[in-house]
């Protein structure tokens, strides 16, 4: 895609008062696509890719990332579009875009190096460690943080958010309780995520994973735990809406209103910055 298609796609919209108007009007479950009031467009909503060795159709190396979360955030009636995980861009011209779109989510992978925390590899359970992934990632999360997007961080993403923050992580927990099982979270009442799961205790979350923070990161919050008091969601304190859990709501998403809830909630947070905007 070329320079001019790129800035013409991610476009600022005029401020007017009659579209800041029409998005704040935008019904509770989700944001919907119109082309009323002069051609609104519904909120674009990043995805940070990952590096895959083959994909079909591919000759060569590929960039991609789970169908489950586009369709999510497509069910929430955004549109959700793949950043390929190019530390190249890293020159100004990512950060660039990451202030013209209205909300960043950040998924499940692999484990982050832990010298990104400051730690050395003590873990014999490390697995998946790709460079270019952290180093874009923790430079998109501080921007989307900088330029106050909606985020939402997914497994792995929470991890990113804490990381990015000064945090660090527990390398291996030393348990398979966390592994492919569904458990109950209770979240605190008056968080973001109770807000936006429409529930205090979302109760079939899906975790698959190996690590948890250890110590938060700067103006992070615990929001979430688990019946065994395993944390399992935080949010961010000085930011309109950046919150993270360290289960999957995109696995059950299709079939579980209360975790497609988060995704509604993602796409109508980015419709009203970008409103604010």
């Amino acid at each position: 895609m070329c320079r001019h298609e790129c800035s013409t796609l991610f476009r600022e919209l005029p401020h007017s008062t009659r579209r800041r108007h029409h998005y704040e009007q935008i019904g509770s479950s989700a944001w919907r696509r119109t082309r009323q009031d002069g051609g609104v467009s519904a909120p674009i909503i990043v995805i940070v890719g990952r590096q895959s060795e083959k994909a079909s159709g591919v000759r060569a190396e590929a960039y991609a990332s789970g169908q489950r979360y586009y369709k999510a955030i497509e069910r929430a009636g955004g549109i959700p579009l793949m950043l390929p995980p190019m530390p190249e861009l890293l020159d100004g011209r990512l950060i660039d875009l990451i202030g013209r779109v209205d909300g960043v989510l950040f998924h499940g992978g692999g484990d982050i190096d832990p010298r990104r925390y400051g730690d050395a590899a003590t873990a014999e359970q490390l697995y998946g460690i790709v460079h270019e992934h952290d180093e874009v990632e923790l430079a998109v999360m501080r921007a989307a943080i900088n330029h106050d997007l909606a985020v939402l961080g997914l497994c792995r993403g929470l991890q990113i958010l804490n990381v990015a923050l000064g945090g660090t992580l527990v390398q291996d927990i030393g348990s398979e309780d966390h592994w492919l099982k569904f458990h109950p979270v209770s979240l605190q009442p008056n968080s973001r995520l109770a807000k936006g799961f429409g529930t205090i205790r979302p109760a079939r979350c899906h975790s698959v994973h190996h690590q948890i923070i250890d110590a938060l990161g700067e103006g992070l919050q615990v929001v979430g735990t688990t019946d065994d008091g395993m944390l399992e969601a935080v949010e961010l304190n000085s930011a309109t809406w950046v919150v993270a859990t360290q289960w999957h709501p995109e696995d059950t998403a299709h079939e579980d209103p209360e975790q497609q809830n988060i995704f509604d909630e993602l796409v109508r947070q980015a419709a009203a910055g970008r409103a604010r905007r």
